[in-house]
Formats: structure tokens, C-alpha cells, sequence
């Protein structure tokens, strides 16, 4: 496959790597906490997921997204 000049790297960035693992961590303990029917603590981890969308942008704002200056893209 070709890769078009202006590809935005698929978020293989640190900011989509952070912003992905906090969102999975929250997904994760919202299911676990739905299942004991915990409800203050489900939406807990819904905070949590917004939580990471939010740091996911501020990383990429600061310069750690994929055309940031912080980020230095890697070989395959």
C-alpha cells in the first residue's frame, strides 16, 4: 500500500496511545462495576472516559500528536 503525503499516522502518537489506554481502563472497570450494579461507580468511569478524550486532546495540542513537534514518527 501507498502512503499518501499528508497521512495522519493512524494515531500512533503519545497523545492516541494515552488518551486509548485511559479510555480502555475506564471501559473496563465501567463493565465491571455495571455487572455489580454499582451505579456511582459506573458513572465514575464515565467521568473517566471523558477524562481521557480531554487528555488525549491536550497531548495533542501540546505537541505529542501525531504532526506535533514533540512526536517523532517511527520506521516500520
Amino acid at each position: 500500500m501507498s502512503n499518501p503525503i499528508g497521512d495522519p499516522g493512524h494515531g500512533h502518537s503519545p497523545a492516541a496511545w494515552t488518551a486509548v489506554i485511559i479510555m480502555l481502563v475506564a471501559v473496563t472497570i465501567g463493565t465491571f462495576f455495571f455487572f455489580l450494579d454499582v451505579p456511582a461507580l459506573v458513572w465514575a468511569s464515565a467521568v473517566l472516559l471523558v477524562i481521557g478524550l480531554i487528555v488525549g486532546w491536550i497531548m495533542a495540542k501540546v505537541g505529542y500528536g501525531v504532526n506535533g513537534p514533540k512526536y517523532k514518527a517511527k520506521e516500520h
